[in-house]
């Protein structure tokens, strides 16, 4: 699958709302726009960790894995050590069809934090990806 183009411009805010708007465009599914927007609130503030974690799950979503990459190296900062990140990575690795690595990071956000739901829906499609690839 090819990576989503990025919009070139996106509608200016102030720097303090523009973490609202790239979450919004996130949830609504605008990847592109989530990521424009993201790379905004990191220049704003470069240590929030939060912005680095969405910046990157919007790289994932548009396939851009390189800069995906790059984002969650810089989220490790701020907040390598919480479940969400190791989630996150997970996924991201479970997007690119790598199956050993999605793991590994699922089960360090496991141990973190046993009872998310949203980690434990995670590790659902993982083991639908790992059966559909024959690997069960």
């Amino acid at each position: 699958m090819a990576a989503i183009e990025l919009p070139a411009t996106v509608e200016p805010y102030p720097d303090d709302e523009v973490l609202r708007a790239a979450k919004a465009h996130f949830a609504e599914g605008n990847y592109g726009h989530a990521a424009r927007y993201y790379e905004r609130a990191v220049e704003v503030e470069p240590t929030d960790g939060e912005a680095w974690l969405g910046l990157a799950a919007s790289y994932d979503r548009v396939r851009r894995f390189d800069l995906a990459d790059r984002a969650y190296w810089s989220a490790a900062r701020y907040v390598g050590n919480r479940p969400e990140y190791f989630n996150n990575v997970g996924y991201s690795y479970l997007l690119r069809g790598d199956i050993q690595k999605a793991r590994s990071n699922f089960l360090k956000a496991l141990e973190l934090d046993p009872d998310n739901l949203t980690l434990l829906n995670n590790l659902e499609l993982l083991r639908d990806s790992a059966r559909k690839a024959g690997m069960t």
